[in-house]
């Protein structure tokens, strides 16, 4: 039977995300999810409901906007469901570098990558306080770990985003509140289209939503804080 408890996944059309809809999906949950293509959200919303028989929400917002994360964010809280789980997956990649990148990129690439999921979270974990349960991925990047040189504003983002998640899970230990850093390497997804690799070079995006799902499906007493995932013949 489905679960009474929603996941919110960010960015569900596509890649990571869109694999981590059908993930939980199958195991019974409703889902909210947004981007920014109405066209893919009603495909996605149709194809979710019909193959799992769960309830998918599923809201048109650019996240690089805060009102629009907090339009979405009101949406999903007018559902009054409880919420399992908060899934910070909305990103973006430019190419670039500090001294080159157009003015503006490390803005841009904030505003998606980060401040996203900052206010998401301002929004949204305080219903999970309440409930002294729930949990949040933040899906950053090994380029929260090292320096990436053709993407410097991505990297930095990222590296920002990966320190939120850190703090935040220092700050929400006391709640009950899980929180987990999910670090994958190159994922074959839209960001890679263009490139002339074979796809068996990159981490398939439904190995991610397996290890974000069995991480959520471990005991209250238990966390998986960080989960470095890369392809197994190493970064590219």
């Amino acid at each position: 039977m489905p679960s009474t408890e929603l996941i919110v996944i960010t960015g569900g059309t596509k890649g990571i995300g869109k694999a981590l809809v059908h993930k939980f999906a199958a195991h019974g949950f409703d889902i909210a999810t947004c981007a920014r293509n109405p066209v893919e959200l009603a495909a996605l919303k149709e194809e979710v409901e019909k193959t799992y028989g769960v309830q998918v929400t599923a809201k048109t917002a650019d996240l690089s906007q805060k009102e629009q994360v907090l339009q979405f964010s009101d949406h999903v809280l007018s559902l009054g469901n409880s919420i399992g789980a908060l899934i910070n997956n909305s990103g973006r990649f430019l190419p670039g570098s500090v001294l080159s990148e157009a003015e503006g990129q490390l803005e841009e690439l904030i505003d998606t990558n980060l401040l996203s999921a900052y206010w998401l979270i301002r929004a949204l974990v305080p219903t999970m306080t309440v409930a002294k349960r729930g949990y949040v991925f933040n899906i950053c990047s090994t380029a929260s770990l090292m320096a990436y040189n053709s993407g410097a504003s991505y990297s930095i983002s990222k590296f920002a985003m990966y320190g939120m998640s850190k703090n935040l899970r220092e700050e929400l230990k006391p709640n009950g509140i899980k929180v987990s850093s999910v670090i994958p390497g190159p994922t074959l997804t839209t960001c890679w289209e263009e490139a002339d690799i074979p796809d068996q070079r990159f981490i398939d995006p439904a190995d991610i939503a397996k290890i974000v799902y069995d991480a959520f499906d471990t005991s209250s007493r238990t966390v998986v804080e960080d989960i470095i995932i890369r392809p197994q013949l190493g970064d590219l």
